[in-house]
């Protein structure tokens, strides 16, 4: 299994959709939104169908073995 990556992201929250973008783990919004609505994504654990779903820091986000943790900075 992959490290936990940070990311820094500037002020929260941040939509998931958004989030999985700006983290490289979806190449476009579109792509993002598939891979929400086809149950691929976790938010601390649990899977989250929601594109809007407002990320804090601290929370984990995870697509099959790649975990990133957001942060403020």
């Amino acid at each position: 299994m992959n490290d936990v990556k940070t990311i820094l992201i500037r002020e929260e929250p941040i939509e998931l959709c958004q989030l999985l973008k700006f983290a490289g783990l979806a190449g476009t919004g579109g792509e993002a939104k598939h891979l929400i609505v086809q149950e691929l994504v976790s938010v601390n654990g649990e899977v989250e169908t929601r594109k809007r779903r407002k990320i804090v820091s601290g929370d984990m986000v995870a697509i099959g073995d790649q975990r990133i943790v957001v942060a403020v900075g």
